[in-house]
């Protein structure tokens, strides 16, 4: 079995947000390479969190996040399954993560949750803006729809919280570590709603 650092686990914990033994046992089953590392985590983090994404989340916190100067504000619930988990360090610090993201997110704050929460007809202003936006580009009948559907994975990725970038590390989407929490935390953990408070805009 391959020897593997303080330091390579220290890396890949930063990196993931998973477990000192869950990082430990990935690298070690892939001899050390980080980036398989991170594959095998995420596969794993997923996993666990499908399994657990049934079970009743009746829990958790209401957490804020104030951006320096006061200029956004960020009201956030998140729910997982027991008021043990949520009284830990680790799941409020992941309320706050979250609060920030939608305070920091760029170039767009998000609107909604999760995608099956964006509006239809929102989605079928959307579609038609791109649609024409191709028409006017001169593309073929026949690959408009193509586009239109690539450019609406930009449209969620902006709009909708659990897809975008996470602003702490931007490999990973939010929803990726989300799941890598649940992997940690050993329950289902689910953002149920926010709002987002901006200084100055219009009401």
């Amino acid at each position: 079995m391959s020897t593997i650092s303080a330091q390579q686990v220290k890396e890949l914990r930063e990196k993931t947000g998973s477990g000192l033994m869950e990082c430990k046992k990935a690298l070690q089953e892939t001899k050390g390479n980080i980036d398989e590392a991170i594959t095998l985590l995420r596969i794993r983090g997923q996993a666990a969190a499908e399994k657990k994404s049934s079970r009743s989340t009746s829990e958790g916190a209401v957490g804020s996040y104030i951006h320096t100067g006061g200029r956004v504000g960020v009201l956030i619930e998140v729910n997982c399954e027991t008021d043990f988990v949520a009284n830990t360090d680790e799941f409020k610090e992941l309320v706050r993560d979250i609060a920030m993201q939608v305070a920091a997110a760029s170039p767009a704050a998000p609107r909604w949750v999760r995608r099956e929460e964006v509006p239809a007809d929102a989605l079928d202003k959307e579609r038609d803006i791109l649609k024409s936006q191709a028409e006017a580009d001169g593309k073929p009948a026949n690959i408009v729809e193509k586009i239109v559907e690539g450019k609406l994975s930009k449209f969620y990725s902006e709009n909708v919280l659990l897809e975008q970038p996470f602003v702490k590390n931007p490999e990973q989407s939010v929803d990726e570590f989300l799941k890598s929490k649940i992997a940690v935390m050993k329950e289902n953990i689910q953002v149920r709603r926010f709002v987002r408070f901006e200084r100055g805009e219009a009401l």
